[in-house]
Order: structure tokens, then sequence, then C-alpha cells
């Protein structure tokens, strides 16, 4: 690459006859161009300074292509998560079908950034070559995207920069953010050869480059520019793209959103996860209040389900969201089934299991705007819970229309619908007796010469201590520590 030290001759004296006639031969050359070689705009498209003095580098060698296909993937609008599956997909699906080239075509105000890196990702990651066309504007994370392209092309009238990521309300985001994407930029254009300065000036507005933006103004390049700038290629439409590629003729299979991919971004939308959410709290709280397995923990579960795996697909959630989610939920399991009435694990569970479903919410990078959406959906979570868990506990198991569908299990059932029901046993009630093993909270007590599975109602009860039976329903007898220790015969069951 030639820089411009190299194109500027020192004088070696004064010319003599000869040397005059030479001077005044080679002052004709340079004002016909034609003649005389590039002017200093093709110099500098071809590895050089541009006509400001910037040192444009040369650019990377464009790949040879193959016969096959070429693939249009459309970026358009707003980049949210819900793109980058498409993208992977996409890509994936290029290679298979042995496609010549891939062409993102660009139109975009920008977006998420963990969005746009997973994107970046896939197109660097891809076996097939992939351009990159502006048809108006590639604006922030747009302009990441591009620079992760072999080579870009530019429509007339296209701009493209003003990379700096803002949250919800337009303001920048933390310097931490920014470094990142500083970062991520520079890399892009190391790679490909490019001045990586442009690209960090596209994101932080302080840094200056001589010649192209001064301190305090983010930069945004048009096409002439990124033309003069060795960043792009200029070109009139989208068959001059096809010309300039050598691909004329060639077969476009032109990329679409599949029932899947709409799925999942209708699964994962703001005003969609809080009835998931909602759904799924509700249906197992009325698996537990009901015996047996019914239809409403089944559809809890998988409202659930469906809420972390659209999130999970999308890059919103982690292996860590679900994990102390998970770990939420065991907790609340151990209170209330293992230590009833302690209330430390059951409030670590519920903790846990709303932090995990708010980690689920944030993405890989989140900011401002992440953090409000995540709050809003959970506060409209527990909102429809806590309106909804009164009618639905007290009014619909009663409801003899819903028990006969399955969807909850009444208290008594017959042999017609399955089952067997335990008989009530009246005559334990207020039945006391003695505790022969702990009851941690379950254990046996004996009640008169009859031994009874029971369960603790608050607390861990020893061996050998008195008991009171307060509650008798079907197979399940609670019992609570009785006052005073009694003989189990003086007061058998019925007495």
């Amino acid at each position: 690459m030639r820089s411009p030290k190299d194109r500027i001759r020192k004088p070696l004296g004064t010319p003599g006859v000869a040397g005059s006639l030479a001077l005044l031969a080679g002052m004709v050359l340079m004002a016909m161009p034609g003649i005389a070689g590039p002017s200093v705009a093709q110099e500098a498209r071809e590895g050089g300074a541009d006509a400001a003095g910037v040192e444009v580098p040369q650019t990377s060698s464009r790949p040879v292509l193959g016969s096959g296909p070429v693939m249009l993937i459309p970026i358009q609008g707003v980049i949210e998560l819900g793109l980058a599956p498409f993208v992977e997909r996409s890509l994936r699906e290029a290679a298979s079908m042995g496609a010549a080239a891939v062409i993102l075509e660009i139109e975009t105000p920008g977006g998420r950034v963990d969005a746009a890196e997973r994107i970046v990702d896939a197109v660097s990651d891809s076996e097939v070559p992939v351009f990159a066309y502006v048809n108006r504007r590639a604006i922030s994370a747009g302009a990441m995207i591009s620079l992760s392209a072999v080579e870009i092309f530019m429509r007339t009238q296209s701009t493209l920069g003003a990379s700096t990521p803002v949250d919800g309300a337009g303001e920048k985001a933390p310097e931490k953010i920014v470094s990142v994407m500083r970062s991520s930029m520079r890399s892009l254009a190391e790679a490909r050869g490019l001045d990586p300065a442009i690209a960090e000036a596209m994101v932080d507005e302080d840094i200056e480059v001589p010649g192209v933006v001064e301190a305090g103004r983010l930069l945004t390049l048009t096409y002439t520019d990124a033309e003069s700038l060795g960043y792009a290629t200029v070109v009139a439409d989208w068959s001059a793209l096809m010309a300039e590629l050598g691909l004329e003729g060639r077969e476009v299979v032109e990329q679409r959103v599949n029932w899947a991919e709409r799925t999942v971004r209708f699964l994962s939308h703001p005003v969609v996860a809080p009835f998931l959410l909602s759904l799924g709290f509700l249906g197992l709280l009325v698996e537990i209040k009901t015996p047996g397995v019914g239809l409403a923990g089944a559809a809890g579960a998988l409202s659930l389900a469906l809420f972390f795996g659209s999130h999970l697909i999308i890059g919103l959630a982690g292996a860590e969201g679900i994990i102390l989610f998970g770990a939420g939920g065991i907790l609340l399991l151990v209170e209330i089934f293992l230590l009833p009435g302690l209330g430390v694990f059951g409030i670590l569970g519920g903790v846990a299991m709303l932090a995990g479903i708010y980690m689920s919410l944030l993405g890989g990078i989140p900011v401002a705007a992440d953090f409000a959406r995540a709050s809003s959906v959970l506060a409209a979570t527990l909102g429809i819970v806590l309106l909804s868990s009164w009618a639905l506990l007290q009014r619909l198991p009663r409801n003899r229309r819903l028990t006969r569908l399955g969807i909850f299990l009444g208290e008594e059932t017959g042999r017609e619908t399955g089952y067997t029901s335990a008989i009530r046993r009246s005559d334990l009630n207020r039945a006391v007796g003695v505790a022969v093993t702990d009851l941690r909270p379950s254990g046996t007590g004996l009640f008169g010469d009859e031994r009874v599975d029971v369960v603790s109602d608050s607390e861990w009860i020893e061996q050998g201590s008195p008991i009171r039976i307060v509650s008798s329903e079907g197979y399940r007898h609670v019992v609570r520590r009785a006052e005073a220790v009694v003989d189990p015969e003086a007061v058998a069951p019925g007495a």
C-alpha cells in the first residue's frame, strides 16, 4: 500500500534543459487524467489517502464465488432478539443448499446490541461469503452488522454509522456498554483491513479522525464518504450490485420468517409474557390445592415451559435464570411438604423464582429500557396472580363442569370417574394420641389401639409427644401438639 509520502518526489536540484522539458511534459500529463493515471479519489479507493489526506487501508480481496444461487436475508426495522435466530437459520440453510453468496439487505435504525452481536457471530462463522447491501440506512447496530460482512455495498443516498448505544429514553448508555460496542466495531474494521479509528468514531463522539470528523461529533458516513474512505462500494440498485459481484442471472432465494420464529416472537412479547407466567403460577397453585394430578398443573407447567423456552431461543433467558427459578421452586416445595410453617424456605424460594424470571427478561447486555420492560412484566404478572388467585381457588373448584372435564379434581370422586375416594373419618376429629415417630412434619400417631399416618400442621413434634387431630380429610390427618400427656387408650377414636 502506497502512503502519501510515496507519491511525493523530493527535488534533486536545479534542472537543466532536458530536465525542464521533462518537467513540462510531466505537467501536461498531470493535466490529462485519462493519461496520467488514477485520481486521488480513485487511489483512495484502491489504497492510499483520500482527498482529505486520511489514510485508507487496502480492503480485503473479494472471495471467489461459486455457481450456486444467491440467498437474500432482509434485515429491516428495529433489530430485536427474535431476528438473530432467523439470521442464524438462514445462514445454515445457505450453506446446506450450496449458495454462492448471501446478501444482507439492511435498512434499520438500529436496535439491541446483544441481538446484533449474535448476528455478527453468525455472519463471521458463515461457510458462505456474506455481503452487506445498505438499501437506505444502517444505523447503530445495523452498522455493526454491516461491518461483519465480507464487503459493504451502499445504495446511493444511503448512510452508515451513528452506532452509540442508547437506553430507552434515547440517552447514551453507560461507558461499560459503549466500550463493548467500540471494541467490537474496531475488531470488525481491523478484520477487514479498514481504518479502525473511523469505526470507533461511529460509536464514541470523543474520538477525532483528522479530515473526517472532529471530536464532539458522532460519525455517520454518507455513501460517498464511505466509498472514498474504503468502507463501501456504491451501487445504483440491486441489479448493479449483482453485476458488481458477477452474479447476474443467478437464482435469488429470499428468506422469510417461518411460523416457528413468529410463534417465538409472539410468546416472548412483553404483553404476552405476563399471561404465560400468570397461567403457570395459577395452574401450579391449583394443582397443590387439589388432590391428584389434573389438567391445571399440566397447563401451568406448559405455560412456564413456553415462557422460558421462547425467551431462551431468542437469547433473553440463560441457563442461570432457569436454574435459579428451578431452585426457588424446590425451596417452595420443601416449605410446603417438608417444613411447613418455618417460612424461611418459602421466602427464599419465592425470591429465587422472581429473580430467575427477572434475569430471563433482561438479555445479555441490558440497558435501562430492558430493566424497565422486565420490571413491568414482573409487576403485571404479580398483579394478575393476586387478582385471580382468590376467584380461581375459591369458586372454580366447585364448578362441576370443570371437575368433570378434569381441569379440577374434586375432593370426592367415584368409581364412574375412575377414582376411589377415601372414607372421611369423622370419628378421628379431636382425637388425642401419642406420636410414635418424630413428625417432620409427617409420621405416625397412636390413637387407642390404632396407628394412623398423620402430619403436623406447623412444627416438628418429637416422638412420644401428645398430639391431637385437628383436621381429618380423607387420608390426610393433621395433628397439633396437645396440651398435656394423656393415655392414648383413654381417648380413643370416637370417644
